[in-house]
């Protein structure tokens, strides 16, 4: 999935002022991509999941989509070039069919005029800008660029950037920069920006240009021209060294869209998906203004040798306005052991008696092939190590088990349908459903069940792919409750073909439920909802452009162990009752409430310093407020400063699904009676 964003989005974010000349050359078509083009057409029309004959409806998408690319905040074309554009709108089908681009240089270089005068300008201005800034003035720089229109004039224009550049002038201020050091700090963004603009070649704007149109047939489909095939093969094996962090690009920002379970950030806490990098350091080296930067520059400067620091200056997703901090990773491997299947063991006190609740987290579904083609009988693979666990677990004398998979991106199709086979005898697991309208069924051959008593699955909104599959398929067989979040909604299958140059990653099939129904777009939900700061509106498959729908086949043949919506009003009465008294939960829904109101101020930021200071301290303080009313109510000593505050341990959830498993076992034995 951010594949498809990094190659839409490969393009720095530059801008015009009309009627001065580019210095630089204008791009090109390469012709030896002309048989490139050619194939992916014939690719997309005849291979691709939904076989959609590219025609002007397609093109017209595909239109918004590019200028989208282009210039995604609205910051440096006008409507009147929107306009003047506007006329090669029906023509992105054909170009691409004929192996005849030219159309993508022509707005490319209509841009790029625009861009170099634009930051030219930019840099000129800015010192005597920012040296004129009144912080005393009531106005305000709408920063959400799905509610920005084209400017209409130069004017206008000019106004969006003076109002930009304070508001990054201002943030910095208010982190305790002088005025020459913000002055510094945007000449060099702005500078780096405009050198970039020569490193843009005309395979770059071929790449941005054909995903233009992959992507409005699907988020999931896109083409990668050599240096990013490269890129995307070497992400995939996870060999590389850095931060264990994908990133995406949104907008002019690089985002971080998940963290690698078992990596150097996940492991450091501090970094979360969400958060928007606005610069990156090195050890004993300045800061790299990095917005606006192509993605694939961003992973370079972040990635390093092991055991060095690279230093990262995010925009957190859930903090308020525009405050930056700095978070300090030390790069280093993902290691196949530290994504390995953990246990442990939940204890609940109920009438004098203390049950035991096993636990297993799964960050992912893994299986080391190195180890099988040596034939080591000893290979590491989630199943194996997870039925390891489960016996181990079963020793100890557990009440029932819980399948952790929050985070859980998916990995190996067929561990999901073997560790699925652990809760279930022989049967079907999954169905996939190809272009043609062929549907095959995985399933699990094996009749022994390593664990048959009352289990739970915790997912959240990053729980996708192989995940989904899993806790659907416990879900449709009444094998387990789902407990947590609703999952991420990728339910497609892509395959990469090799182009003449570059390789097309492209989605050929769907997943269904043995129950029928997709995973694609809705996800698996949850039989009991847990309160979470992950945003099921601006994260998953449904927040992506032109996912694949929702729908539903024949269900297969399969046993029904226990009918959990029998039991779910009382077991949901119960999880209500308790959470609503749990300090733990009262302050989270505190702050899913904070990070919901400082989301909407992101479309109306506040360029008066008084009023943005106020806005901050006013977080702070009820920040550390809501932490040391939690504390109190949990006989915890109270905290002095918010940077003391560390994230909620994920054993609240866990706690909280054993105890719904709790009930489950009470209710269901009382109904047996």
């Amino acid at each position: 999935m951010i594949y498809k964003r990094l190659l839409l989005c490969l393009l720095p974010s530059i801008a015009l002022i009309s009627g001065t000349a580019s210095a630089y050359e204008k791009l090109e078509p390469p012709h030896d991509y002309d048989k490139v083009a050619k194939e992916i057409v014939e690719m997309l029309e005849s291979v691709h999941y939904n076989k959609t004959p590219l025609n002007d409806e397609i093109s017209q998408q595909a239109f918004d989509h590019y200028l989208d690319a282009l210039d995604p905040s609205r910051s440096f074309l006008l409507q009147q070039d929107i306009d003047s554009l506007s006329k090669y709108r029906n023509d992105f089908d054909d170009a691409l069919r004929n192996g005849e681009t030219q159309v993508a240089y022509d707005i490319y270089n209509t841009y790029l005029d625009r861009a170099e005068v634009r930051l030219q300008w930019i840099i000129e201005q800015a010192p005597e800008m920012v040296k004129g800034f009144q912080y005393d003035l009531d106005e305000s720089f709408n920063a959400d660029p799905d509610s920005l229109e084209w400017s209409t004039s130069e004017t206008q224009l000019n106004d969006y950037w003076r109002k930009r550049i304070k508001n990054r002038a201002l943030t910095m201020r208010l982190n305790g920069d002088d005025q020459e050091k913000i002055i510094d700090s945007i000449v060099r963004r702005y500078k780096s920006q405009l050198k970039r603009i020569e490193q843009t070649n005309s395979t770059d704007v071929f790449q941005s240009f054909a995903n233009s149109v992959t992507s409005v047939l699907d988020p999931h489909s896109s083409y990668f021209a050599p240096r990013a095939s490269e890129t995307f093969n070497i992400n995939m094996s996870l060999s590389l060294e850095g931060i264990g962090a994908v990133l995406t690009m949104e907008d002019d920002y690089t985002k971080v869209d998940r963290l690698i379970p078992g990596g150097p950030a996940e492991a450091q806490k501090e970094l979360q998906p969400g958060d928007r990098i606005v610069a990156v350091g090195q050890e004993n080296e300045p800061f790299v203004d990095v917005i606006g930067m192509r993605l694939d520059d961003v992973v370079d400067m972040i990635r390093g040798e092991r055991g060095t620091n690279v230093i990262l200056e995010v925009l957190p997703a859930k903090s308020a306005g525009q405050a930056t901090k700095k978070i300090t990773i030390k790069r280093d491997k993902v290691k196949l052991e530290d994504q390995s299947a953990k246990k442990k063991i939940v204890e609940v006190e109920r009438g004098g008696e203390t049950f035991k609740i096993g636990v297993i987290e799964l960050p992912t579904f893994y299986s080391d092939f190195a180890a099988i083609q040596r034939g080591d009988r000893d290979y590491k693979s989630s199943t194996r190590d997870t039925k390891k666990l489960i016996e181990e677990l079963r020793q100890e004398d557990i009440t029932a088990l819980i399948l952790d998979l929050r985070n859980n991106g998916g990995g190996s199709l067929q561990e999901a349908n073997s560790l699925a086979g652990l809760f279930i005898p022989a049967g079907p697991v999954v169905q996939i459903r190809d272009a043609s309208g062929r549907v095959s069924i995985l399933g699990d051959q094996d009749r022994g069940v390593t664990y048959s008593g009352p289990m739970a699955v915790l997912t959240n909104r990053m729980s996708a792919s192989a995940s989904e599959i899993v806790a659907g398929a416990l879900k449709d067989y009444g094998r387990a409750l789902i407990l947590g979040g609703q999952t991420f909604g990728k339910g497609t299958v892509q395959v990469l073909q090799d182009m003449d140059k570059g390789q097309l990653k492209i989605t050929q099939a769907k997943f269904y439920r043995v129950s029928g129904v997709s995973t694609q777009h809705k996800g698996v939900m949850p039989d009991i909802k847990f309160p979470s700061l992950l945003d099921e509106n601006t994260v998953g498959e449904s927040a992506l452009d032109n996912p694949l729908p929702w729908d539903k086949i024949h269900e297969t043949r399969y046993p029904v162990y226990w009918d959990f919506n029998e039991y779910l009003d009382k077991l949901t009465q119960f999880h209500n009752d308790r959470i609503s008294k749990n300090p733990n939960f009262i302050a989270l829904e505190e702050q899913i409430d904070d990070v919901k109101a400082q989301q909407e101020r992101y479309k109306n930021i506040s360029l008066n310093e008084k009023v943005r200071k106020r806005q901050l301290e006013q977080g702070e303080e009820k920040e550390l407020a809501r932490e040391n009313t939690r504390r109190s109510a949990l006989g915890l000593p109270t905290l002095d400063s918010i940077d003391d505050i560390e994230p909620l341990e994920d054993d609240v959830y866990a706690e909280e699904a054993a105890e719904v498993l709790l009930d489950f076992i009470a209710v269901y034995q009382q109904s047996q009676k």
